[in-house]
């Protein structure tokens, strides 16, 4: 029973703060673009790109709303990183889209696990900042891979930055080319 009134707990969380952030307004919503970021970093299991959908009247010209947006939420991925760093291992296994993603016919998590701790080896941190550029996948499962294998908190921190800032650029370069096409 309580295993279940956590995974619903979790759901309610992850589902609840993604709706924060897109009906976040305002220069308060930014404090929610961050916070929302370091709840991803460690343990929400839902996409980070989100936070470009956030409705921030800021303001400021379009480019530089969503620029002061991805660089706080690339803060804020940092900081909610160097915290799963310190904590460790158990977090990974929470939240359902991770159980789903456990439970599928393909283990995409232990194909990814593997494939983030060959970057790791191979890359060291310009291999996490590549593995966390990767749209709408968790992050939690590149952060917990390398947390296992780095022992330097701010250069585990950069990465997570330029990776979570390289994301989001992707992602935007994904949305831009696929409503040029339609």
């Amino acid at each position: 029973m309580l295993a279940l009134s956590t995974a619903g707990l979790a759901e309610s969380l992850w589902a609840g703060t993604e709706a924060l952030v897109e009906s976040a307004t305002g220069w308060p919503g930014m404090g929610i673009v961050f916070t929302y970021s370091f709840l991803i970093a460690f343990a929400l299991p839902g996409p980070s790109e989100v936070v470009l959908a956030a409705p921030l009247d800021l303001g400021l010209p379009p480019w530089a709303r969503l620029s002061a947006i991805m660089l706080v939420s690339a803060f804020g991925k940092a900081a909610g990183s160097v915290f799963a760093f310190h904590i460790g291992q158990g977090v990974k296994e929470s939240g359902p889209i991770v159980r789903w993603l456990r439970r599928s016919r393909w283990d995409v998590l232990e194909w990814s696990e593997k494939r983030s701790v060959q970057l790791a080896r191979r890359y060291g941190y310009g291999g996490l900042a590549i593995a966390l550029s990767v749209p709408f996948f968790p992050d939690t499962i590149s952060i917990y891979a390398f947390a296992v294998l780095e022992r330097d908190y701010v250069r585990f921190a950069a990465a997570t930055f330029l990776g979570s800032l390289g994301r989001l650029v992707v992602t935007l370069g994904l949305l831009g080319g696929v409503t040029a096409v339609f």
